[in-house]
């Protein structure tokens, strides 16, 4: 095992990428992953999971692949890579084979540090063959999720991806994901093969982002008020059909918003156009289905709107991950009715395999409980991940206008002993006979009504129950197992409330019906950036020169300096390329390319007063 010099990848984390420090756990990965180890790494989005690959293969000899899903994701992957002087390629159907076999000479001559391939790539004529000529340091797995049938986005070729240790099996492999619950966790180390992995978990947690739920009626009038206040700003529009996405494009084209549409049914050129003018900052709004934005690494967008309701928390996640990548505060919306359910179960009745549906429409029923919900959103989200912070977020619409709750301690915990007493081996509606006292035939079969908590809850109804277990689900003081026949399981919370060291805040199923027959109010994201005064017409004018340069380097404006860098230079103002360099986000590489010009800018407008 190789010894790590933390030193050494401090120094490449400032030179290149321009950060003085690592977020949480990343160099714990990253020190784990040039030690030679198999890793599993489960990141949010806008969490920093590149870099925990791309500092390894900076950091030693040899090639780093890249497995990756998309096109449109190397592209950006390896046009941000290049922009931090960092030498990375791809290969797929874009390149000519000129330019491939340029891409081929250059590995061959140790010239290339990173690779980025599509998993069907890989598997085609002699590529594992070829790269076994190749000196080959380390595997990244991007979006590794796809590799589990439980996951939300199962993709075949994923499958195959346990090659990789059978023709490589001294090579380390890192797998990464931004959404993954805990059966899809197990799959991933298992189907690739791993030996002594470690799995890193990192917070889900993203503060900058407000949640909200509105009702699926009059969605326009709402969406125009969104527009309002985000007037110039860049935002996703999911929707879930392609028609929706062309029909609301033309609308908020109608009212002065530059907006395009993004599906599966237009060409992969007008796709590719659509979603460079989107990057480059020419389109302010994308209406789009769920095939966009797997490839964005776009670090400005301020708003997702979820106009149908997804399928799952999972793809919802990781949608809305793509909102406030800057860490600004950035908006997210979801509009609900019961009509989108009812379209969900329409796709889902078509499955084939009796397993998956079941496991589709349990989930499903999870992001309906999460529409639904009457306690803080983002203690839903996260415990959905298998996380609790113990508290309410504070910035979403339950907590903003929060419902009456009573003491529920006493009521958690006949539920949690009920599970506890039963093994562990009940679903919801069994556990509800359990605590109602009722001797149905699962009930009796398994012997469950004998144990003590039998009829523990006879005083509450039926509905009433399923509320209350809803809320203690949404809490993570039980989960789901999807894997054992969606059995309840105690958590770690859970387990806390029994011992009476948690108390626990329900909601009465009088007071849901009350809060879903109101309007919900809308979210408002606080302010972002400065909007009057000497620090907001700076900032104003190292957008403007950003927006030149990315325009004469013909590049995203986000590959020149993300948002977030450039409110960082507004405020330390520097006046030499050493301060300059002192602004988070600015590398070696990047101070010597624009360093001069935007001090330029920012000299002038001091000495102007």
């Amino acid at each position: 095992m190789e010894t790590v010099n933390t030193v050494s990848i401090h120094d490449l984390l400032e030179r290149h990428f321009g950060y003085k420090s690592f977020r949480p756990q990343q160099q714990a990965i990253i020190e784990h992953v040039i030690g030679g180890n198999d890793t599993v790494v489960l990141m949010p989005t806008g969490g920093g999971k590149s870099l925990c690959y791309q500092i390894p293969a900076l950091a030693q000899d040899g090639l780093t692949v890249v497995i990756s899903p998309l096109i449109a994701l190397m592209k950006d992957q390896v046009q941000s890579l290049q922009a931090n002087g960092i030498a990375a390629a791809f290969i797929n159907s874009t390149l000519d084979p000129i330019e491939e076999r340029a891409i081929d000479e250059r590995l061959e001559r140790g010239e290339i540090k990173l690779l980025y391939l599509s998993p069907e790539r890989l598997f085609s004529g002699h590529a594992l063959a070829w790269l076994a000529r190749l000196n080959v340091r380390l595997f990244a797995i991007d979006e590794a999720h796809c590799i589990s049938s439980w996951g939300h986005s199962f993709r075949p070729e994923y499958k195959r991806l346990n090659a990789i240790k059978e023709r490589f099996p001294d090579v380390p492999v890192v797998a990464l994901t931004a959404t993954a619950d805990r059966a899809v966790r197990g799959d991933i180390a298992q189907h690739l093969g791993m030996r002594n992995e470690r799995m890193f978990v990192s917070s889900f947690d993203r503060p900058n982002l407000s949640l909200a739920v509105l009702p699926g009626v009059d969605r326009w009038k709402a969406i125009e008020r969104i527009m309002a206040r985000h007037a110039g700003k860049c935002g996703i529009i999911y929707c879930g059909s392609r028609d929706a996405t062309e029909k609301l494009a033309a609308k908020l084209q109608k009212i002065g918003v530059r907006a395009d549409y993004y599906h599966a049914g237009r060409s992969a050129e007008d796709r590719s156009e659509v979603q460079d003018e989107f990057i480059s900052g020419k389109l302010h709004v994308i209406c789009a289905t769920i095939a966009f934005g797997m490839g964005i690494d776009k670090s400005d967008v301020r708003f997702v709107i979820h106009y149908n309701l997804p399928g799952n928390l999972e793809s919802y996640y990781q949608e809305i991950g793509r909102a406030g990548r800057d860490g600004q505060p950035s908006e997210t919306i979801l509009f609900y009715s019961y009509a989108d359910v009812q379209g969900q179960m329409y796709h889902i009745e078509k499955v084939e395999d009796p397993q998956y549906k079941r496991i589709l429409i349990a989930k499903l029923e999870r992001m309906k409980e999460y529409a639904e919900a009457q306690v803080c959103r983002r203690t839903i989200l996260l415990s959905y991940f298998s996380e609790s912070t113990g508290q309410p977020c504070g910035n979403c619409d339950v907590c903003k206008d929060p419902p009456k709750y009573f003491s529920g301690t006493l009521l958690a915990q006949k539920a949690l002993s009920a599970v506890v007493r039963c093994k562990e081996q009940v679903g919801m509606s069994v556990l509800i006979d359990v605590l109602k006292g009722t001797r149905s035939a699962e009930v009796v079969e398994h012997r469950f009504d004998t144990v003590k908590t039998f009829g523990a809850g006879g005083d509450v109804s039926a509905f009433g129950w399923m509320m209350f277990l809803q809320q203690m689900i949404q809490y993570g003081l039980l989960e789901i197992d999807y894997k054992a026949h969606y059995h309840l399981k105690v958590t770690e919370a859970g387990q806390a409330v029994l011992r009476g060291e948690r108390e626990v805040r329900l909601v009465t199923p009088d007071t849901i019906k009350e809060r879903q027959e109101r309007t919900k109010k809308q979210a408002v994201a606080p302010a972002m950036e400065p909007s009057s005064g000497a620090a907001a017409d700076l900032l104003q004018r190292l957008k403007d020169l950003r927006k030149a340069i990315a325009k004469e380097i013909a590049k995203p404006a986000y590959i020149v300096f993300s948002d977030a860098t450039l409110l960082d230079m507004a405020e330390k103002k520097p006046r030499t390329i050493y301060e300059f360099r002192l602004v988070n986000g600015v590398g070696d590489h990047k101070a010597s390319q624009f360093g001069k010009a935007f001090l330029e800018v920012i000299i002038a407008f001091i000495e102007r007063g």
